[in-house]
This record gives C-alpha cells, sequence and structure tokens, in this order.
C-alpha cells in the first residue's frame, strides 16, 4: 500500500517526468530526427574538456579512500569549498571561505536540505509565478506550505509589494529563480533591491529572520552582456543554492553546493543544523570525485555560445510565424505564449505535430508553454514547418 501523500503522482497529472515516456513513443514511432523534443531542460552541449581531464588526473592521482570515501564532514570537501569560495570572491566581491560553502547533492539536493533546516510543519514560503513546480515538493517535503505570487505579466520581473501582502508570521522563507526556469528572464537590481527591502522590513516586523533563497543553476546561462545580480547583496539573510548541472553540463553527476553567508541570522547554528538535515536526508555528502573535479573546474565553463545561437533561431523563427513570445535573457528555455487559452491543449495539439512542449500550468502560469532549446541546433530549423502548420491548424479552427 502505497503512502496517500503519493497517490496524487501515481494517479494524477504524472507532470514535467512522463514526457520522457512521450517522447520514447514518439521515437519508436517516427524516428529520432522527426520528433522536436523541447520538453527537457537537459544539456545538449558536452561538459567542458577540462572536467574529463581533472577527472583522469584525480583517478590516477589521488588516493582512493579520498575518491570514493565519506567525506571528514557533511559540508564536502575542504578543498573543493575553498575553491568554490575563492571563485565566488573573485566573481562578485564576496568575502566567502569554505566555512560558508555546503557542497549538495545538486542544487535540488541543497534546497531540501536548506528547507529541512528551516521549517517546520505550518511554516510557508513564497515564490513568484512561473516558477520550477518541483518547489512544491521540496517545501512539501519539510512540512510546508508553498506560497504563490501571481505572474507580473509580461517583464515577468517579481511584483514586491504582492510578496509583501502574502507575508505573515509563518513565512520562513522567499525563494526566487534567476536567470529564471521557465521564462528566461534576468532578476533585476532594481527587483533584487525591493525584495531584500520588505524582507528586512517584514523580518524587523517579526523578530526573526525571513530568508531569501536564490536558486541559481542558470547563473551562467546570460546573454548579450547581461549580468546576473549577485543576491547576497542585497539583504543580509539570503542563502545561494548552486548547480553544476547547467555550467558545467553534469546533470547526471548531481553537484553543486548552498552558500550561508556569515551574516545571516544565526550562522553558526544554521551550518549545524544543515550538516544534521543532509545526513537525515539520506545524501551523507556529495559525491567525492565529482567535488574533487569541481575543485579543478572552477573556472570552467560549457559551450554557452551554442545556447546562445539556438535562442536567437528559436526566437527568430517562432516570431516570423505570429507566436508571441518572451525573449529570453539567460538560462535555456523560450516563454511562449499559447495561440489557443488552454495551454494543455496547445501541448496536445502540438504532439500531433511531433512538437512536445512543456504547458505552463507545470509552473503556475496557465496560458504559456516552455520551449527548451537546449536542443541540437538542426533540430530548431527543422521544426519550423510543423510549427507553421500547427499555427494554420489553429487560425484554422479558432
Amino acid at each position: 500500500m502505497i503512502a496517500k501523500a503519493m497517490e496524487p503522482f501515481v494517479f494524477g497529472d504524472p507532470g514535467i517526468g512522463a514526457m520522457f515516456d512521450v517522447v520514447a513513443k514518439m521515437v519508436a514511432e517516427y524516428g529520432e530526427e522527426n520528433v522536436y523534443n523541447f520538453s527537457i531542460g537537459n544539456p545538449s552541449e558536452p561538459a567542458p574538456e577540462e572536467v574529463k581531464e581533472a577527472i583522469k588526473a584525480i583517478l590516477d592521482e589521488e588516493p582512493m579512500k579520498r575518491i570514493h570515501g565519506y567525506n571528514a564532514s557533511s559540508s564536502g570537501d575542504a578543498g573543493a569549498r575553498a575553491a568554490v569560495a575563492e571563485h565566488l570572491n573573485r566573481l562578485h566581491g564576496t568575502a566567502f571561505t569554505a566555512d560558508n560553502i555546503m557542497m549538495t547533492v545538486g542544487a535540488a539536493g541543497g534546497l531540501n536540505v536548506l528547507f529541512k533546516t528551516i521549517l517546520d510543519p505550518g511554516t510557508e514560503v513564497i515564490t513568484f509565478a512561473p516558477y520550477f513546480g518541483d518547489y512544491n515538493y521540496y517545501v512539501e517535503n519539510s512540512g510546508g506550505t508553498l506560497k504563490v505570487v501571481a505572474p507580473n505579466a509580461p517583464t515577468f520581473q517579481p511584483d514586491a509589494a504582492a510578496m509583501e501582502e502574502l507575508i505573515n508570521e509563518n513565512t520562513r522563507a522567499v525563494i526566487i529563480n534567476s536567470p529564471n526556469n521557465p521564462t528566461g528572464v534576468i532578476y533585476s537590481e532594481q527587483s533584487l533591491k525591493e525584495i531584500g527591502e520588505v524582507l528586512a522590513r517584514k523580518s524587523a516586523e517579526y523578530g526573526y529572520a525571513i530568508f531569501l533563497v536564490a536558486d541559481e543553476p542558470y547563473r551562467e546561462l546570460a546573454y548579450d552582456g547581461k549580468v546576473v545580480p549577485y543576491a547576497t547583496k542585497y539583504y543580509d539573510n539570503t542563502i545561494v543554492a548552486y548547480s553544476y548541472s547547467k555550467s558545467l553540463s553534469l546533470p547526471g553527476d548531481r553537484i553543486g553546493y548552498l552558500v550561508f553567508p556569515s551574516e545571516i541570522e544565526q550562522f553558526d547554528a544554521m551550518k549545524k543544523a544543515a550538516e544534521c538535515a543532509i545526513r537525515m536526508l539520506g545524501f551523507i555528502n556529495a559525491p567525492s570525485l565529482i567535488q574533487l573535479a569541481v575543485e579543478k573546474c572552477v573556472n570552467a565553463s560549457t559551450n554557452i555560445a551554442a545556447y546562445d545561437r539556438n535562442r536567437k533561431a528559436l526566437y527568430e523563427g517562432l516570431k516570423g510565424l505570429g507566436y508571441d513570445c518572451v525573449y529570453p535573457d539567460g538560462a535555456f528555455y523560450l516563454w511562449m505564449k499559447t495561440p489557443v487559452e488552454d495551454d494543455g491543449e496547445f501541448a496536445q495539439m502540438a504532439l500531433k505535430h511531433r512538437i512536445v512542449v512543456v504547458p505552463g500550468k507545470a509552473f503556475g502560469c496557465p496560458g504559456y508553454v516552455r520551449v527548451a532549446y537546449c536542443v541540437p541546433f538542426e533540430m530548431i530549423g527543422n521544426s519550423m514547418p510543423a510549427f507553421k502548420d500547427l499555427m494554420t491548424e489553429i487560425q484554422d479552427n479558432y
């Protein structure tokens, strides 16, 4: 007998994860080259050569216990944490040390550890629609409830005033994601300042810190010279979650980190609680081999130019066919308004043309779809006739 909490996943909407099965069936029927899979944010660019060379060197040079054994600390390898801290300091003018870094099983693992650390049953976390749908699970895992600020179209910048209306004595954190999945929008410095001012004021009112959680797996994927503001500069009680899944194309290796700035409330207690939480959740510590690889590769990057080329080709192609899209400043997703009111219906219509996209309702924002352009460049051009036929079908029937 399965747990009641899991019944919605078995008998309800299967979510984005079910896309793998949908695509596999279509590929078997039509051939991979005839299926236009824009559904999953799986990097199409390979990991940098530095990663392969680092792993080879580690296997040849490091003792087996360090490569495959438990870390001495649940926070992770001291060398990896120091390298991450120094890298952040060079980029952002911060003053982090290894003590401010916890290596985690990707950003998802880090967020689960963090929410286990700061949430009690009945407490709340606020986020801004559209948002990564798995935030619901991460918050609920620790007994919390996710509260969602309505989307601020057409800019999709976070609305700090609307956020303030949701804050109450049960609020423990606000989570932001920039560059944003699914819109590709980079949250502006002004937006972060406004959020920080509200949180400082409400924290003083309630007598405890409301944390700002910056989820940043797409930080390096910014285009046209755009700068992604570093959130710790705008509010003292900010904690950063990061993943190398996109910047180093390592989603299957599950490596990332949390940044706990020394300025946060109860810093020592927070770090100790997080080290306990990582064990309670069963992670024990992040994979040792990949931590050592990260230490050697903090300055490496995947081929961002390839994603930039895809971004421009997809946006220009879809706009030319009459689709209404948000021009993405970062990440590798295009946010497109659906020509029909029901985004789920539109996604089903797209499947008939062998186009796979994700309905906006999965991100708390109906009426849109997410189109992931981390795909082979040729697929974008090959898909345009299918997108054209889809638009023609809609115009003929609506």
